[in-house]
């Protein structure tokens, strides 16, 4: 067992979310080692419903989602169930939630009820847009939180196009996954938990950083394809090869446009850098460029010149490649299941893969 596996060991988490943010946050404080007692209603969680199954009919979503936890199903409407679940959170360290914000509450078994039966309780809710403004208690998802806060406006481009994974629900697993473990920190010190409320379309505003600082100094709100990261660039996109094939170019920055352009005999190109953006007429060129060469010429000429270049793989080409495997980060647990990994070896050692959901009708282990 890698040493990230036991770094909150003695850790409870009780982990009352559905769908994906919140088990996501859940099933990383369980990598790190803490005890996740997972708490659904008496249906389950309604990612059960979603996605593929595999062969023996169980859903891969939620299986992947909630690998190395146990699972609880209790109904918080009945009054002899609320009572057992209130003793469980006297035990807990950590409670994650993903209701809508004053549901908790209504059940009888919000933060202030729990912070009175154990007031080293953090509380993390993770809501679409937390606990207060407009549009406190309106239903969303991914798009509409990216829709909302500039994001969705530079990148769909009209097509359509909604991001995968979902860049807000994932932001805010994380960000919720950071302020849990600097809560425990604090609650180290001064034996108090604390009630953390992130809205999930919250979460991308530090993601956009340069672009609210840009704005803040200059008023000015980019587009589509007006900043370097949005298809308005030559040195930082994606082109087509001669046999099909996608590379992507991120000569951003550093000596790296100039590489690429004395390895395509264009050293021309190289006061282009700064061609304003959208650089349509240098994007052209370079379309042309690489539909005259395959993609092994490509990567023959480009990769030595360590440019910033890469083949676009497929996901099933990336997990085969030499990179994915030497990192370990990717693998079959024992049981079969194939894992996306805690990113992060410690001391030499990749993490440990992740045991297989557990129902159980017990609370944490003694």
């Amino acid at each position: 067992m890698s040493r990230l596996n036991g770094w909150l060991a003695g850790v409870r988490v009780l982990d009352l979310s559905r769908y994906r943010p919140g088990p996501f946050a859940a099933m990383l404080l369980a990598d790190m080692g803490a005890e996740v007692l997972k708490i659904e209603g008496p249906d389950g969680d309604d990612m059960q419903h979603l996605g593929p199954r595999d062969a023996a009919g169980q859903p891969i979503f939620y299986r992947a989602l909630n690998a190395g936890k146990k699972v609880r199903r209790m109904d918080l409407k009945n009054a002899a169930m609320r009572t057992k679940f209130l003793r469980l959170a006297e035990s807990a360290d950590v409670l994650l939630e993903t209701f809508r914000p004053g549901v908790m509450a209504r059940l009888g078994v919000g933060y202030e009820t729990l912070s009175k039966a154990n007031p080293r309780l953090v509380y993390c809710a993770l809501s679409g847009y937390g606990a207060n403004g407009p549009l406190a208690r309106a239903a969303g998802h991914d798009a509409n939180y990216l829709a909302l806060t500039g994001i969705l406006f530079r990148n769909g481009r009209g097509t359509g196009a909604y991001f995968d994974p979902p860049l807000a629900d994932d932001a805010g697993a994380l960000f919720a996954v950071i302020a849990i473990l600097g809560a425990l920190r604090e609650r180290d010190r001064t034996e108090r938990g604390c009630e953390i409320d992130i809205g999930l379309a919250d979460a991308v505003w530090p993601l956009q950083s340069f672009q609210v600082a840009d704005y803040g100094e200059r008023g000015y709100s980019p587009g589509p394809e007006e900043t370097y990261l949005n298809d308005g660039a030559a040195w930082y996109r994606a082109y087509r090869t001669r046999d099909g094939h996608l590379v992507a170019l991120g000569a951003a920055g550093g000596p790296f446009w100039k590489r690429f352009c004395e390895a395509a005999g264009r050293p021309e190109w190289i006061s282009r850098e700064a061609d304003p953006l959208p650089q349509r007429s240098l994007i052209a060129e370079l379309d042309r460029f690489f539909a005259g060469f395959d993609l092994e010429q490509c990567i023959a000429r480009f990769e030595p010149a360590d440019c910033c270049f890469t083949p676009v793989l497929t996901l099933a080409e990336a997990i085969r490649s030499g990179q994915c495997q030497a990192r370990q980060l990717v693998r079959r647990a024992p049981a079969g299941a194939l894992q996306a990994l805690f990113p992060a070896w410690i001391d030499g050692e990749p993490p440990g893969t992740r045991p297989a959901p557990r129902s159980t009708q017990d609370g944490f282990e003694d």
